[in-house]
C-alpha cells in the first residue's frame, strides 16, 4: 500500500496504490477530486477493491495540485497518461466514476495503448443540459463559497430517496468538515465539464468498454449511459434499477460488477 505523488511538468500528481497483482487497475474519481485529493487516503480507499488485490495492483489518481485556467477534459487525460507512463503502468483496466469517466473518455481515444479495458460509471460523453444545470448551480455555490449548501446539493442530487432519508441529517454535519481552504481547484475541475463533448469521437475505442449506470441520475441524466452504450463499438451496459448517480456507493454489488469484467475473457 502507497500514497505517492508523480512528477507532471512544473507540478505534481497525488496517487494512492494497494494490491500486488501484476495487473494493473486505475480508478479515476469524480468531481469530488476538486474538494479533495487521494492524499494520504490509501488505507481509506482500499476497502472496495478487496477482491481485486490478489490479481491486480490498484492505483487511484488525482487530477494535479496546479491546474491552470481553461485546463480541459482532454489535457487531463494527457497528463493521467504520462503520469502511468512515468509510473511504470504500461496498460491497465481504466475504471472512470463521474467525471473520471470523461476523462477516461479522452484517455481511452487519445492513449489507447495504456487502456486495457474500460468501466464508464456514471457519466456522460458530453455535458448535457442535466450536467450543465447541476455542476452550473455547483459553481454558482462554489463562488459564494456556500459549502453546505454546495454538499446538501450534491448529496441531493447523488442519492437515491431511501438512502437521503436514512443519512439526510448527517449532510450538513459532514459539510462543515469538509470545507476547502479555496475553491480554486474545484472550480477549475467544474469548469472544465461544462466544455466537455466527446461524441464525435466515441467511436475510436477500440478497447472492451462497460457502462454502469442508475436509471435515476440527476446529475448526468438517464440518456448518458445509452448515448454512450450506442457511440462506443465493443460496449455494454447495465443500468441499476431504482439508483442514481451514487451506484458505485449504494450498490452492493458495484465493485463485484467492475471485478467480473476486468476478469472475463469476453471482449
Amino acid at each position: 500500500m502507497k500514497n505517492g505523488n508523480v512528477a507532471i511538468k512544473d507540478t505534481d500528481m497525488y496517487y494512492v496504490s494497494f494490491g500486488h497483482g501484476g495487473k494493473n487497475l486505475v480508478a479515476l474519481p469524480g468531481l469530488s477530486d476538486g474538494l479533495a485529493t487521494v492524499k494520504g487516503k490509501a488505507l481509506f480507499l482500499k476497502a472496495p477493491y478487496r477482491r481485486f488485490l490478489n490479481e491486480y495492483t490498484v492505483y487511484m489518481f488525482s487530477r494535479k495540485n496546479k491546474m491552470p485556467e481553461g485546463y480541459t477534459i482532454r489535457q487531463m487525460a494527457d497528463d493521467q497518461a504520462f503520469a502511468m507512463k512515468a509510473l511504470g503502468i504500461g496498460r491497465a483496466a481504466v475504471l472512470g466514476v463521474s467525471q473520471g469517466g470523461m476523462i477516461s473518455q479522452y484517455l481511452a481515444i487519445d492513449h489507447p495503448e495504456l487502456v486495457e479495458k474500460l468501466i464508464l460509471a456514471v457519466t456522460a460523453p458530453y455535458a448535457n443540459d442535466v450536467v450543465k444545470d447541476a455542476v452550473g448551480s455547483w459553481i454558482g455555490m462554489a463562488k459564494q463559497e456556500d459549502h453546505v449548501r454546495l454538499m446538501v446539493n450534491t448529496a441531493e442530487r447523488m442519492y437515491s430517496k431511501a438512502y437521503l432519508e436514512r443519512n439526510r441529517k448527517l449532510f450538513p454535519v459532514m459539510a462543515r468538515f469538509t470545507k476547502p481552504r479555496s475553491y480554486e481547484r474545484f472550480l477549475r475541475n467544474a469548469c472544465a465539464i461544462m466544455e466537455f463533448d466527446a461524441r464525435e469521437e466515441l467511436s475510436k475505442m477500440s478497447c472492451p468498454v462497460l457502462i454502469i449506470a442508475g436509471d435515476d441520475d440527476n446529475t448526468v441524466g438517464n440518456d448518458a449511459p445509452y448515448e454512450l452504450n450506442e457511440g462506443i463499438p465493443n460496449s455494454r451496459m447495465f443500468i441499476y434499477e431504482g439508483l442514481g448517480h451514487g451506484v458505485f456507493e449504494e450498490a452492493k454489488d458495484f465493485y463485484d460488477r467492475v471485478y467480473e469484467f476486468c476478469v472475463s475473457e469476453r471482449p
